[in-house]
């Protein structure tokens, strides 16, 4: 009994001294420090002599201004970092100070941080001398360890261009274009040892998506507004993690990395508007691809739907039918379910579409056997590929990405992704086969 008298008499001795702030803002116990005669830094008051002051192991805030460090890479990431950056200089109550984590030295993020002289480390970063409170990780694109995330006394956030858990992964941006989504918006959610976009959610915002909207353009709002819904989280962040909630179970979808074989344009299987999807999702970055008289040949300048009247031409169009529109100076290709429009095309070097229709489409109408259809084709083996993935995808989303069917015979190269439409004779298959390769060759080279 007198022991625990004893313990409680300490105790009190030990609290004496301390203000109402001080006690506060050290709530999470850690270490006993003796006090010198000086004012409280925070509230400014007096302590009385040989006071003892308890904070923590990690001497961490418990409310704003926080002690920062960023970690991200592209323009979608910059827009973050400026509103933090803002925010420090401002001394609006929120950012304390500021320090950055990138890749390489030729990122946007990099560049910034130069610009305004932000303290700048280059990755893996080590001990942190448990120099900041939380961390904030933006298009950064490498997982964490348990170890780096313990470091910061209230973890890691991360600005997601997505309503997670819909579109987990790298691209989500691109596949809310791609698949035809009306609604997106971002989440403020905390990370997860050693996974990507799977923690818990502190902050959501839906934004609608604009008609016609590209991936470029809905990026860079979704960035604005990150940065805004960061600053509003950071603002109220204890409030904000002792409120959070784990992501659904359903509705998880994977947005994968976009690559060059999600270009190839599908007619038999594509709709106009799921071309215009893809147009819009990636067309910026990679141009639309098709095959021609056995060349790869790039779309662009994509105008969308065309209205084509059909009569007196005695039979319906097979999907890849090319008809030249002479008023509007466009190519219309037939698809599934209509016809789609390009301005531009590109062979060799770049072709209007009235010069694609008198260099190539035109004498090839007059060269070409009446039996054989002039057609632009899918390349049935760069999308055979991908078709398992494009599968996986359609069970989970709203609009998937089709994945190519055809009953014609085909031609599969081994150990490679080549594959062409059998021509009549065997001379003919081995120049398709030899213009497909040597047309890719060359495309790498550029």
């Amino acid at each position: 009994m007198w022991n625990n008298v004893n313990k409680n008499i300490l105790c009190l001795k030990v609290l004496r001294g301390l203000c109402n702030c001080c006690v506060q803002r050290y709530a999470s116990v850690g270490v006993w420090v003796k006090r010198t005669q000086e004012k409280h830094r925070h509230c400014g008051e007096n302590p009385s002599k040989n006071s003892l002051l308890l904070v923590t192991r990690n001497y961490s805030s418990t409310r704003p201004p926080w002690r920062v460090l960023f970690f991200g890479t592209d323009d979608f990431a910059v827009e973050s970092l400026k509103m933090l950056s803002a925010s420090r200089e401002s001394n609006d109550g929120v950012v304390k100070s500021l320090e950055v984590v990138t890749l390489s030295k030729d990122v946007a993020v990099k560049k910034f941080a130069d610009q305004n002289k932000l303290p700048v480390h280059v990755w893996p970063v080590g001990d942190l001398q448990r120099r900041f409170d939380v961390g904030v990780v933006v298009s950064f694109g490498c997982l964490l360890r348990e170890g780096l995330i313990n470091q910061f006394p209230f973890g890691i956030l991360n600005v997601h261009p997505s309503l997670l858990p819909r579109w987990r992964g790298p691209a989500p941006v691109f596949h809310t274009i791609l698949h035809g989504d009306s609604v997106t918006g971002v989440t403020i959610m905390q990370i997860r040892p050693n996974r990507f976009d799977v923690g818990p959610i502190l902050h959501q915002e839906v934004y609608q998506v604009p008609c016609n909207s590209t991936s470029d353009q809905l990026g860079v709002t979704l960035a604005l507004k990150g940065a805004q819904l960061l600053i509003d989280t950071l603002r109220n962040l204890p409030e904000r993690i002792k409120n959070r909630r784990e992501q659904a179970k359903d509705g998880a979808t994977l947005a994968p990395k976009i690559s060059t074989s999600m270009s190839w344009v599908l007619w038999e299987e594509q709709t106009c508007d799921q071309i215009d999807c893809l147009f819009r999702s990636i067309g910026s970055r990679i141009p639309l691809r098709t095959i021609w008289m056995g060349k790869t040949i790039k779309l662009l300048d994509f105008t969308g739907k065309c209205n084509i009247s059909l009569s007196g031409r005695g039979k319906t169009p097979l999907p890849g039918s090319i008809s030249y529109l002479k008023e509007s100076n466009t190519l219309a290709v037939c698809c599934k379910d209509g016809w789609v429009g390009f301005k531009t095309v590109l062979l060799k070097k770049k072709l209007s579409a009235a010069d694609f229709y008198n260099g190539y489409l035109h004498q090839s109408f007059q060269k070409i056997s009446p039996k054989q259809e002039c057609l632009f084709h899918s390349n049935t083996g760069r999308t055979k590929h991908n078709s398992k993935v494009g599968n996986s995808l359609t069970k989970q989303q709203n609009v998937g990405h089709p994945s190519f069917r055809s009953n014609s015979p085909v031609l599969c190269l081994p150990d490679t992704t080549y594959s062409v439409q059998f021509p009549d004779n065997l001379w003919n298959t081995q120049c398709v086969i030899m213009n497909v390769i040597i047309g890719d060759f060359l495309e790498s080279l550029v």
